[in-house]
């Protein structure tokens, strides 16, 4: 049986944050035109707030774009989303909390025209960006294909993202990237990891140059690198098979490994100092119940 999930990933360099979202709808709208088959269209992150003469300029061009949830550009957005009848991923947005914290938030707006989910990136890249953390881990369902989580660039780094997403059920890890620095090469190595140690889809989407580094790609749950961009600007596009992950899960990574199959209901738990916790053998399961 086959869950197909075609995605257009598209590896552009930042959006003018002048034009708001009226130019990048027409960005999206070409998009959908050039490749019709379009079902989760992604964008990088913080795709919609340009680019910064300075960085002592950055802050202040974040306070003045950031706007609640519910505001008029998340309202255009889902409206987009809807009027295309796509998944949009429109990269990351600058999100004013309702306590006046800035956020960097990804956001899932769906074909019925409507935020399905939105995440607030956990590790911010600090002491480098203005963000709180969130405190959540998000996952959300794509009808008739199967569940996608979210993990923003430098939460890449930290394994407990995304082994949290797949343990909630998260077939497809998507995330959003606006790297701009030498240390792509080992994001990429940690994009297939991460695939590899969770049995999951994994598309990370960068900006392109010369803003950012690109090499935008697709992993599969065996940690192969099924497609990926140089440093230009560029669309990539594939179609997941979310089915793939119970496959692999079942038989195991190169018919071998099956990590989401490693405790018996005999096993003690395993305590976890680090997090003053514990790994429980009967919730070691990828369902999260």
């Amino acid at each position: 049986m086959s869950r197909p999930l075609p995605v257009t990933l598209a590896q552009a360099a930042p959006h003018p944050i002048g034009e708001g979202v009226t130019g990048f709808a027409r960005d999206v709208e070409d998009l959908v035109a050039r490749f019709p088959g379009s079902r989760l269209v992604v964008f990088p992150e913080l795709h919609l707030h340009g680019t910064h003469a300075r960085p002592d300029e950055r802050d202040a061009e974040l306070e003045a774009s950031a706007e609640p949830l519910d505001g008029p550009r998340s309202k255009a957005l889902a409206e987009l989303a809807g009027d295309l009848k796509i998944w949009l991923v429109p990269g990351t947005v600058c999100e004013r909390g309702t306590d006046g914290a800035l956020y960097n938030t990804a956001l899932a707006l769906s074909p019925e025209g409507r935020i399905a989910a939105w995440y607030r990136k956990v590790f911010p890249w600090r002491p480098y960006e203005p963000y709180r953390p969130g405190d959540r881990f998000v996952v959300f369902d794509i009808p008739e294909a199967g569940r996608v989580g979210f993990a923003i660039c430098y939460d890449v780094w930290f394994p407990e993202v995304t082994r949290h997403l797949a343990w909630m059920g998260a077939e497809v890890v998507v995330n959003p990237v606006m790297t701009t620095t030498s240390d792509r090469a080992q994001e990429l190595v940690l994009v297939r990891a991460n695939a590899i140690m969770n049995q999951v889809h994994v598309v990370s989407v960068n900006a392109a140059g010369p803003v950012g580094t690109g090499r935008s790609l697709v992993v599969d749950p065996e940690g192969r690198v099924r497609v990926e961009a140089g440093e230009a600007a560029t669309v990539l596009t594939d179609v997941l098979d979310l089915d793939d992950v119970t496959r692999v899960r079942r038989y195991g990574t190169a018919g071998l490994n099956r990590v989401w199959a490693q405790f018996a209901e005999t096993d003690a738990p395993l305590d976890l100092p680090l997090y003053r916790g514990r790994i429980d053998p009967s919730h070691w399961n990828t369902t999260g119940s």
